[in-house]
């Protein structure tokens, strides 16, 4: 490595760094199209990309490889740390002997010594192993041999690892110059094999910065026997080590799922216990990305894949990132079929090859998430329908959007999913109709919620059908229309989101204990009812903390939450998920919407006797510029006063109130409690009196008597059965005149009192201003007046979700 002097070294080192990053976007665009997302390839075109992908894979690892280079001979002090070679040996040889399967080559793992504790740097010795592996199957032809050999050579004390195959060699008088950088054999030329001559150079570098060597000699068995000699840590004394850590082997851990609960497993355990043996299955192709984050994709607010699978700081989490940085071993595109319990195996199976492989575990996790539920409607297999459930399905929607043919859009469900879907389609130019098969979309909100959020969509030109029903998809080839029980709707573009549910079929198949729910049942410490298989995410149920019982509720936050646990509790700990609230927020145009706890429909199902409240108001000052309406709903429990559940909507802050409801239900507050929470107030930030304060300040006057309030829902019934009640209006003239409710009577509070004789006393009065509070404060003047049946409008005119007068 002499002629690395240090200028060439820097200058390598600045241009392989920053090589990485358009090589990374080169290869996920190459993915997209080999996905058949813009369109079908022949088997020739699918070929050439995949080989194409595969080239992009080698320069990153030639500039990682550079990179490490340079930082070795840069901090040699890096390399003074202790490895565990057997977890390192074992991991890259499952890995490898998937590929060497694929080729008819018969690959052997031999370990003679454990646990072989070793000097060297825990991020370059498993990229030292992976170099000699790879070059090992590059260099192997088919129906070929490769041996692993992990040993002790108690002479000198160093532990050798020994990788020998049945290749194409290497002739002597090259054997020192394959460790200089981009040499390559002769016979390495003529295999026509791709290679940058990094490879052996990058091994000899790693091994000597830890103090060690490597050589070449002829293999037994034909090839090529690369041997690395690796200095033995200093010996701890066998007092210096707990009982429970003597000779212990690193714990095998296999994930089934890759998006959410499973790499937040998986990175937790590498903190806890660096030295676990941590493995992930994943059926796609790609990992720990931001399924929320889907519609924002499909929109262009984010613009690339790799914005999904970022960390914060920027690194992309593939699989490279796993393995370098958080120690754990990827198989993407590889799908888990079986689990033997007794043999504490699973059986998967490689999509690529269609191969199958076994793979040991101390403990398993389940982390396989939901799958979208496809109703049986006629006409579901035409093309340009879609779910979304994973980048796959927001690159095959992309890509119709992309193709400016697909105008009008039509989502079959209100939930989450396809309410958040509509700005983004929006975004595009779409047309879109929302059809719902109940009486209201977002089943998260009570009804004059949902409605008010209906009305919002429909300002920003989105057609809303609840309580209708689709029929039949039609069409040709690709989807033309929407039928329905209401009519038929034109339809370029169609999403199904009616919903999802747990993935379970191997844990079924594992005869594992299913909840109520259908979900798999798990303890507070994510256990399964096999003491050593886990679960977490959208597969299992959860414990609403309110009511105690099993509750089905999806969310990417509990997934990493319970993630979490678990690890801690694979790792030995003693940690527990706690019931949940299923706080949820979502965004709808320039609308916050945002949830938690039980809503009046779930609270009455579970037999509580409920007082609600509708405040609207500001959410700061009004005098500050910027401030906005949110509107709030409370769900109490009239025994107990205890705050059951909140839900707010509002242009401005109102998932920031709802996280204090949510903490507050957590706690057990009464509305007495909340009423006297200590709440930051600046005028830019909320009222002087914050809106959940004001919220709970009414329920506390419902809960005592001070007023009595009508819902709008219970107002419409009253009016649409002809009940006889005056509707008072006691807002200003000018507001009556601008916007009002049908059949209303003004008499703005500053007169109330001197023309209250214009009222009938026998009829029900129901009185109403923008916010109820003039109301409220009219409500105590006609009480005086001797009006015995007076209420006020839940929420006034601004949370009034029917048709209003202009």
């Amino acid at each position: 490595m002499k002629n690395l002097i240090s200028d060439p070294l820097k200058f390598a080192s600045l241009m392989a760094h920053q090589l990485k990053g358009p090589v990374a976007s080169i290869s996920t665009i190459l993915q997209t199209l080999l996905g058949e997302f813009a369109g079908p390839l022949s088997p020739k075109q699918k070929d050439m990309l995949q080989r194409a992908i595969a080239r992009c894979d080698e320069a990153l690892v030639a500039a990682q490889r550079v990179l490490n280079i340079s930082k070795a001979l840069n901090d040699p002090k890096a390399f003074g740390g202790v490895v565990e070679l057997v977890s390192i040996v074992r991991k890259s040889s499952v890995a490898w002997s998937e590929q060497a399967r694929a080729h008819n080559i018969n690959f052997t793992t031999k370990i003679d010594v454990e646990p072989a504790q070793a000097i060297g740097n825990e991020a370059a010795i498993p990229e030292v192993v992976e170099a000699l592996l790879s070059n090992a199957i590059k260099y192997t032809p088919d129906n070929g041999s490769i041996e692993v050999h992990l040993l002790y050579n108690n002479s000198t004390d160093t532990y050798q690892l020994k990788i020998g195959d049945s290749g194409i060699g290497i002739q002597k008088k090259n054997r020192q110059k394959v460790f200089e950088p981009f040499y390559r054999t002769p016979g390495a030329h003529a295999s026509s094999r791709p290679g940058t001559g990094l490879g052996l150079a990058f091994v000899k570098t790693m091994v000597e910065a830890a103090g060690g060597n490597v050589h070449i000699e002829k293999s037994h068995l034909g090839g090529t026997e690369l041997i690395v000699n690796l200095k033995a840590a200093p010996k701890v004394a066998a007092e210096q080590i707990p009982g429970d850590k003597k000779m212990e082997r690193p714990v095998k851990v296999v994930i089934i799922g890759g998006v959410a609960a499973g790499p937040k497993v998986a990175a937790k355990i590498n903190r806890l216990d660096p030295d676990a043996d941590v493995t992930i299955v994943e059926k796609g192709t790609l990992l720990s990305y931001a399924g929320c984050g889907l519609p924002f994709y499909i929109g262009g607010v984010v613009k690339s894949q790799g914005e999904l699978m970022s960390s914060p700081a920027g690194v992309v989490r593939d699989p490279i990132f796993f393995q370098q940085v958080k120690n754990v071993h990827i198989m993407n595109q590889t799908e888990a079929v079986e689990i033997d319990r007794d043999k504490k195996q699973v059986r998967v199976k490689h999509l690529i090859d269609s191969t199958e492989s076994l793979l040991d575990y101390d403990k398993l996790v389940l982390a396989t998430g939901s799958e979208p539920i496809i109703p049986n409607i006629e006409g579901n297999n035409l093309s340009n329908i879609f779910t979304l459930h994973g980048v796959s399905d927001a690159e095959g929607i992309k890509a119709a959007l992309d193709k400016g043919k697909a105008r009008d859009v039509v989502i079959v469900g209100g939930g989450l999913i396809g309410i958040e879907m509509t700005e983004a389609l929006v975004m595009r130019g779409c047309r879109v109709t929302i059809i719902e098969k109940l009486p209201q979309i977002l089943r998260v909100l009570d009804r004059e919620l949902a409605m008010l959020v209906d009305n919002h969509l429909e300002s920003h030109g989105i057609k809303v059908l609840t309580s209708t029903e689709v029929k039949r998809f039609q069409g040709t080839d690709k989807v033309e229309s929407v039928m329905t029980d209401k009519g038929t709707f034109p339809a370029d573009l169609v999403i199904v989101a009616v919903g999802n549910r747990p993935n379970i079929a191997l844990a079924q198949q594992a005869a594992l204990e299913i909840g109520t729910t259908g979900a798999i049942k798990v303890s507070p410490q994510m256990q399964t009812s096999d003491k050593d298989i886990y679960a977490a995410g959208d597969c299992v149920e959860n414990i609403d903390l309110i009511t105690q019982k099993p509750v089905y509720v999806p969310l990417g936050s509990t997934a990493n939450k319970q993630g979490r646990v678990a690890a801690i509790n694979i790792c030995g700990g003693n940690d527990a998920f706690s019931p949940i609230l299923g706080a949820v927020a979502c965004k709808v145009f320039d609308y916050n919407v945002a949830v938690t706890g039980l809503t009046e429909r779930a609270a009455k199902q579970a037999n509580f006797d409920v007082v609600t409240v509708l405040v609207p108001a500001p959410d700061r000052e009004h005098f500050v510029r910027g401030a906005e309406v949110l509107m709030l709903k409370l769900v109490v429990d009239k025994k107990s006063r205890k705050l059951l559940g909140a839900q707010g909507i509002s242009r401005g802050n109102a998932d920031k109130r709802i996280d204090v409801a949510t903490t507050a239900i957590t706690a057990g507050m009464t509305v007495d409690q909340i009423a006297n929470l200590d709440l930051c107030y600046a005028p830019p930030y909320s009222p002087v009196i914050d809106n959940l304060i004001t919220a709970a300040n009414v329920a506390r006057n419902k809960l005592d008597g001070l007023m009595n309030g009508i819902s709008p829902i219970q107002l419409r019934q009253l009016i649409d059965e002809n009940n006889d009640c005056t509707l008072l209006d006691v807002r200003t003239p000018a507001e009556y005149h601008q916007i009002r409710l049908a059949d209303s009577t003004l008499i703005p509070l500053v007169s109330l009192r001197t023309r209250f004789g214009e009222l009938d006393r026998e009829k029900s009065t129901v009185i109403f201003s923008s916010y109820s509070l003039r109301a409220y404060e009219a409500a105590f003047i006609l009480k005086k007046e001797g009006f015995s049946n007076v209420r006020v409008l839940d929420g006034g005119l601004e949370m009034w979700p029917y048709e209003k007068v202009q």
